[in-house]
């Protein structure tokens, strides 16, 4: 025996709104008996039963596979069938939610059920932001907290469909979307511990960096921004940083929660910076630090946000003569010497350049430059980038991985770009590389400190502001064509 919240029945939904507006009612129910539960046990109330409440889902039954709009990357299943999908935080997730449930009754024409799932919420991933109680208990209470809640199960948040070995087992509904609600939870709080601010935060396009100097400017970009009074209804509102500490726009009153943010006594492993718009299709800016495993384990934990482009801004290795410190590559394929993939993403996979990525950046660099045609050509090659895991790879014996590169036409060598382009592909967000040159060591020109140093004086501003004019483009296009098809197998799930 347990004790739950009421039982909500499977009940059928024609309009997306109201379907929504169910999964919030059960989601809420659930969380709030969780943590009064838990208010009572951290009190020191025995409880006399186990306490559980479960997910809602949504679900799609459907006898045909057939679908009006053959455009569509996604927003339709691909066959007949049943399938199903836990949620969470539909207070996070309200337009992307509704979005997909329109789709899928507009595609289908069935209408969609919703009720109490069978997948136990963790009372870890019921608890408001920042809230601890675990410190408040002694051992023995700790141990026994294990046998009254449920606490969060890593078995429920494997990327099984993400990576495409999922099988359902017999009778078992097929999925409908990438990640189940406790995946998504699990990576909503690494979110908060990785990057020092709220998931609510993030925007739906993204630029990575490895350099804080490129944090820096951003940081100046954003303060200059909120200083000037915005005209426009879709312009940035607000600047968030570390801490959740939230400048809003001049002329535009503070919102319930600012008073909260506070600066953060050390800077998180990857800190985030926001420049936010009211639909959320503003920037998100993450200093990601150096090497392949961060790149991975952000990008592991953004992609549950579905976010609608991520760009890498970093610098390189150039490998060609002819390049100049300065110059800026375009990535179109990928060397995946990072190694953290290897087993989620094998490495005959490709990993195909998006042309919508690929147009925004040229024509960004082209804004910026000021350059055109032939003349971009000197600031700008499009080719091979090579990831390794080895920093330090010159030192390797000779002839080492040059070999390699030199056979597959490698361009630039980072250490970050080739796992945040493989991790795009394999959680199907839209990924893009535009990096910069700032040394040559095949060629004798190493990084020295006053080298270095004048290159970032030079280059940082212009790079950031085309990454960021990347992104606007990217904004003002179809989001249906954004999520290219390039992106989706032949057996998808049908959330974007």
């Amino acid at each position: 025996m347990s004790d739950t919240p009421l039982f909500v029945a499977p009940a059928r939904f024609d309009h997306a709104d109201e379907a929504l507006e169910r999964v919030q009612q059960i989601y809420d129910a659930g969380v709030a008996h969780l943590r009064e539960a838990l208010q009572r046990f951290v009190a020191g109330e025995p409880l006399a039963h186990p306490v559980r409440a479960c997910y809602p889902f949504v679900r799609l039954s459907t006898g045909t596979g057939t679908r009006p709009d053959s455009r569509l990357a996604y927003g339709f299943v691909a066959g007949r069938g049943t399938y199903e999908t836990t949620l969470t935080r539909p207070d996070l997730f309200a337009d992307y939610y509704r979005e997909q449930f329109a789709l899928l009754l507009r595609n289908h024409g069935v209408p969609l059920e919703v009720g109490t799932s069978t997948q136990p919420i963790p009372v870890h991933f019921a608890l408001a932001a920042d809230e601890t109680f675990e410190g408040q208990l002694d051992a023995e209470r700790r141990a026994r907290l294990r046998d009254l809640f449920d606490l969060p199960d890593l078995a429920a948040m494997d990327d099984g469909i993400a990576n495409g070995t999922h099988e359902p087992a017999p009778g078992e509904p097929l999925p409908l979307a990438l990640f189940t609600a406790p995946r998504v939870d699990y990576s909503l709080h690494r979110l908060r511990h990785y990057t020092g601010t709220a998931p609510d935060h993030f925007q739906n396009f993204v630029l990575f960096t490895n350099y804080q100097f490129y944090i820096d400017e951003f940081v100046r970009l954003g303060q200059e921004t909120m200083a000037a009074a915005g005209t426009d209804a879709d312009d940035y509102v607000a600047f968030v940083e570390p801490g959740d500490v939230v400048t809003r726009r001049a002329g535009r009153p503070p919102e319930p929660g600012d008073e909260l943010g506070r600066p953060p006594p050390r800077m998180p492993q990857m800190p985030a910076y926001h420049l936010v718009r009211p639909d959320r299709s503003g920037i998100t800016m993450v200093n990601i630090g150096v090497g392949p495993a961060n790149a991975k384990t952000i990008t592991d934990h953004i992609a549950v946000l579905r976010p609608h482009a991520w760009i890498m801004l970093g610098h390189c290795a150039g490998l060609r003569n002819t390049q100049q410190l300065g110059d800026y590559v375009l990535a179109h394929g990928y060397v995946r010497e990072d190694h953290v993939l290897d087993e989620e993403l094998p490495l005959w996979v490709p990993i195909p350049a998006l042309a919508e990525i690929q147009v925004a950046l040229e024509q960004a660099v082209a804004d910026v430059t000021q350059l055109r045609g032939w003349e971009l050509k000197k600031v700008l090659r499009t080719g091979t980038v090579a990831s390794t895991d080895n920093r330090n790879w010159e030192l390797l014996p000779h002839p080492g991985p040059e070999r390699r590169f030199s056979q597959s036409r490698a361009v630039a060598l980072d250490m970050e770009s080739a796992t945040i382009a493989a991790n795009g592909f394999r959680f199907r967000v839209p990924y893009g590389t535009l990096l910069c040159v700032s040394d040559k060591p095949l060629h004798g020109e190493i990084k020295l400190p006053g080298m270095a140093n004048a290159f970032y004086r030079e280059r940082v501003d212009q790079h950031l502001r085309i990454g960021m004019r990347a992104l606007d483009i990217l904004r003002r296009q179809r989001l249906e064509a954004l999520h290219s098809r390039k992106l989706r197998s032949f057996a998808e799930v049908a959330f974007q």
